[in-house]
């Protein structure tokens, strides 16, 4: 047989179509289409299940309670296994069933679901969702109780002409003034509304209940977000959550009412008065509200309960603090009344301008003579006085007498009792005198209890001297130092030398070293006034600032002074002692301080022996006494016996940089990592973080992370990707990696990193120029239909002629990969690339057109015989199917001018047999179809196509430009799109 009649035999059909199909690796599938595909997506409102059938159903439905059934005209085997296994949101689950030919499918929706069925798009949908709102019934009341609530319920409110605006929905107007947030509900008459806070929700109540829209809200304010509208049988309501911290204000005149949030002109508010019921036979409250409307009662989905609110018409009246019960508590409110039950059968009712609050049995309050129990004032009795600064701690504050504790304790509690029982006009000097002695014992605490509710009850407290002092001492040694601050910084104690000290020494704790001197400088003359354990701690933090900016004589002087004074306790001397050794370290005698820190870290205090370890070590290690792996060992144990603190954080940082050191990659990226954001505010957080963050871009920008294997690479890039730095450096860590990744053939990996960029980190062009990529290594991996994907979501109108043009070229040789050969020529019919020729020239193969694609792979080859260079995978790859089509095109002038142009290349090729079977002329075949085949199998276009799509992986650079994070919740659209 000659060598032509050979190749056009179906012997060698086969072995042509090993060149196109590498060995084991199979070609493309195509599965019919699944007659019926089931959808499910989940937004904010609503479930979306959608049925596509392939040539179209109708359907029919029927409703039997929570039950909706459908039956469709056609029978399917649809795959329920998601709706039955992870049901979406409103719906229980899902079961089918075949009756006469046709497909019936049941759902079983959730108890406060409701569905509508409709068609559109080509598919046959349900939606779930939410049940209409059923008016809540007010709280349960006692026959016993109930009476004059049913009546006050009943009863006409008045001749009040109706508020609902034509068109009945009230719109919420916003006006942003400064620093401070208007929002205004314009009504057709006047309202009752209620305004309060509970929790970090505000909410603003209107005794009518027409719709309020507030769809105009404006979004990422300082002062509000979240903003919810309520309705309800009798009430309309805006949820909206604010900062605990942010002032209230409410103004109403006619129809009209203005909420003002943040600080700026305040509304003149009355006050209501709520007393114990004199009228009624059983304990009761009665609270003086005029205008009051009848009481409704709200669902707060936040707590999960309900709460009574009793609305009033303008001006603006209020509840200055809250008010605990045994039964119920009365919240802060801005205007109305706002009561939380405790009780299940607490009543609420309006009389005109009064308010009942009871409960059939009647509730639990304090005898009624229990106010006017005299009061022992605080004047005889040796109770704690007023310092001669506001924030000084006096060292007689905490002394207790020959009673003891408990006897002090008591008899200061009782009077600060009975002084709080006189009610709002009431003296503070018994609570003021308590919160002294609890300062003076070191009980912050408690001492922060006190002083609190001594300022609900009394607010003209919370504006003096010695109140803003005292709890702003009694705040720092409770650690909570931001409060603290908050207290010092009112304008009265701007020139106090105490608060300066304080000041100071929280300074000195948050890492602001030059502030913290700066205080203490400002606070000296009060430092010697202070008990002598404070002023040690005080001049050791003013010495541990001093070091921290290299004033090592500074230091020296605060800690001769500490040390001069031997009342202060041994554990106090000890950690002056330690600030000692640093000095010494800072001063280069590290034997003296390896010393100090050996000694105290013997100490059986934990606070102190473990910096003076930590210290100890790292010493250690300077001095090369220890080896870094026994640095190491004593590092790991330190973390867990000290949590907490300065302290925590050092030696996890030392631990991170020591692993660093040694290679130890993973155990330094995860030790680093443990302490998470704990401690934000200390500079060794800060430290760390940068630590961590330092060490992350050194692996994978810098190469430290190159010697690993690319899977150990990629294993550890996955396990900490969220310390990835947003914008280039972040895009330039995965290419560097995919690039390793598609070195060894990692395609899949390569893929899922480059998925996660387009999804997660990028927008706009930049997410197109990588999304190219992502779909070049999905054709790489044979999976054409992921390449179209990640083509077709990046569609963008914005992008560069060159890109749109390499798009293009991927996107026809993704569906010539799918055999759609027409539509592949059509995608490139006007491109003149050598790589769209390329593509045509494998299009001519694959349609068996053997004269065109001999001759478009032979120009591909442009004048590449002149090269003396051995050839290129992809090029060998070429010259084969240019021989081989040219022979089963049986023209031999072309075979014969492929041998004298590529003869000479043969002998160095990687298949040199495969070469000069097809360059053989027609009468000169020598192999036998075996041999060829054998030949041909290990020489396919698409190794060679491989080969030079992983070389223009490592030579073309990363995208530039911005990459902005995508939002969050773009996820909940995206799904409700199906």
């Amino acid at each position: 047989m000659s060598l032509r009649a050979l190749l056009r035999s179906g012997v060698a059909a086969a072995c042509i179509v090993s060149v196109a199909v590498p060995a084991g690796v199979a070609g493309p599938a195509f599965a019919a289409p699944a007659r019926l595909e089931v959808r499910s997506a989940q937004a904010k409102d609503f479930t979306r299940i959608e049925f596509r059938w392939a040539g179209g159903a109708r359907v029919s439905q029927r409703r039997n309670g929570q039950t909706l059934t459908l039956r469709f005209s056609r029978d399917a085997k649809p795959d329920l296994s998601t709706l039955r296994i992870l049901p979406p949101k409103w719906l229980k689950g899902a079961e089918a069933r075949h009756v006469g030919g046709a497909l019936e499918i049941d759902l079983l929706l959730a108890d406060d679901a409701d569905a509508k069925v409709g068609a559109a798009d080509g598919a046959i949908f349900v939606n779930l969702f939410a049940k209409a709102e059923t008016p809540a019934a007010p709280a349960t009341q006692t026959a016993e109780a109930a009476p004059a609530a049913a009546a006050a319920d009943t009863t006409p409110r008045g001749p009040r002409p109706n508020p609902i605006p034509a068109g009945g929905v009230v719109r919420m107007a916003t006006d942003i003034a400064g620093s401070q947030a208007r929002l205004r509900f314009d009504w057709a008459n006047p309202v009752g509304a209620a305004v309060f806070r509970r929790g970090e929700a505000v909410w603003i109540v209107f005794d009518a209940p027409a719709p309020l829209d507030v769809s105009k809200a404006p979004r990422g304010l300082s002062q509000f977000s979240r903003v919810q509208a309520v309705k309800g049988r009798d009430y309309t309501a805006v949820r909206l959550v604010a900062p605990r911290t942010m002032p209230i204000s409410v103004s109403g005149e006619g129809g009209s009412w203005t909420v003002a949030l943040g600080a700026g002109p305040r509304a003149e508010t009355g006050r209501v008065k709520v007393d114990r019921d004199g009228e009624s036979a059983r304990a009761a409250l009665t609270a003086v509200l005029p205008g009051a409307s009848a009481p409704v009662w709200i669902n707060d989905p936040a707590v999960g309960d309900r709460i009574a609110v009793v609305t009033a018409l303008a001006p603006g009246k209020g509840l200055t603090s809250r008010r605990d019960y045994v039964e119920m508590a009365l919240l802060a409110t801005a205007h109305g009344l706002a009561i939380e039950p405790y009780a299940t059968d607490l009543g609420v009712i309006t009389e005109g301008d009064l308010v009942r609050i009871g409960r059939p049995a009647g509730l639990a309050l304090s005898p009624a003579a229990a106010g006017a129990m005299p009061v022992e004032t605080a004047e005889g009795d040796g109770a704690p006085k007023a310092a001669g600064m506001p924030a000084l701690v006096d060292e007689t504050w905490g002394k207790v007498g020959p009673g003891g504790f408990m006897d002090r304790y008591g008899a200061l509690t009782d009077a600060a009792a009975q002084e709080a029982g006189q009610g709002r006009d009431a003296p503070v000097e018994a609570r003021m005198a308590l919160a002294r002695f609890l300062v003076g014992s070191e009980l912050s605490y408690e001492a922060i209890g006190v002083l609190n509710a001594a300022a609900r009850q009394n607010q003209t407290i919370a504006g003096t001297p010695e109140f803003r002092g005292l709890r702003g001492v009694a705040r720092a040694m409770a650690g909570r130092d931001k409060e603290a601050e908050t207290d010092f910084a009112i304008p009265i104690l701007n020139d106090d030398p105490s608060s300066a000290v304080w000041r100071g020494y929280i300074a000195a704790r948050a890492g602001q070293w030059a502030d913290a001197r700066a205080k203490f400088a400002q606070g000296a003359i009060a430092m010697d006034q202070f008990p002598a354990v404070w002023r040690a701690r005080f001049l050791r933090a003013d010495a541990e600032a001093a070091l921290a900016l290299g004033d090592v004589d500074g230091a020296q002087s605060r800690i001769t002074e500490a040390l001069s004074d031997k009342a202060i306790p041994n554990a106090e001397q000890l950690a002056v002692r330690l600030v000692q050794a640093r000095m010494f370290e800072a001063q280069g005698k590290k034997t003296g301080a390896l010393a100090v820190y050996k000694a105290i870290a013997q100490a059986p205090l934990d606070q102190l022996a473990a910096p003076a370890l930590l210290h100890a070590t790292q010493l250690e290690l300077q001095m090369g006494k220890i080896t870094p792996v026994k640095a190491a060992e004593t590092f790991d144990g330190l973390r867990y016996r000290w949590r907490g603190g300065a302290t925590e954080l050092e030696t996890i940082r030392a631990l991170g940089q020591l692993y660093l050191g040694q290679g130890r990659y993973r155990e330094a990226l995860e030790a680093l990592r443990s302490a998470g954001t704990r401690l934000p505010d200390l500079p060794q957080a800060v430290q760390l973080q940068d630590d961590l963050a330092t060490a992350f871009r050194a692996l994978f920008l810098d190469g430290m992370a190159d010697g690993l294997e690319p899977i150990q690479a990629l294993a550890l890039f996955y396990d900490f990707k969220e310390l990835t730095p947003v914008g280039a450096d972040g895009d330039l860590m995965v290419r560097r990696l995919v690039r390793r990744l598609v070195d060894v053939d990692l395609l899949g990996q390569a893929a899922d990193l480059l998925q996660y960029q387009v999804d997660n980190r990028l927008d706009g062009v930049p997410k197109a120029q990588v999304a190219t990529d992502l779909a070049l290594i999905q054709l790489m991996n044979r999976k054409p239909e992921a390449a179209l994907q990640a083509i077709n979501n990046s569609r963008t109108t914005v992008l560069p002629n060159a890109l749109n043009i390499e798009r293009r070229v991927i996107t026809a040789r993704a569906l010539m990969q799918l055999g759609r050969l027409d539509a592949a020529q059509e995608i490139i019919e006007s491109d003149k690339s050598p790589e769209a020729r390329d593509i045509r020239a494998e299009i001519a193969w694959k349609s068996k057109n053997w004269g065109q694609a001999g001759a478009l792979f032979e120009t591909s080859m442009g004048e590449r015989w002149k090269s003396p260079l051995p050839l290129r995978p992809d090029e060998e790859s070429k010259l084969l199917r240019a021989g081989v089509a040219y022979s089963l095109a049986g023209d031999d002038a072309a075979l014969g001018r492929l041998r004298q142009r590529y003869g000479g290349y043969v002998d160095q090729a990687r298949n040199p047999d495969a070469l000069r079977v097809a360059f053989a002329a027609s009468d000169g075949g020598q192999l036998t179809a075996n041999d060829f085949s054998r030949t041909v199998a290990d020489n396919e276009g698409f190794a060679g196509w491989v080969a030079k799509m992983k070389q223009r992986f490592r030579d073309k650079p990363a995208p530039v430009g911005p990459s902005p994070v995508k939002a969050a919740d773009a996820s909940a659209s995206t799904a409700a799109k199906g």
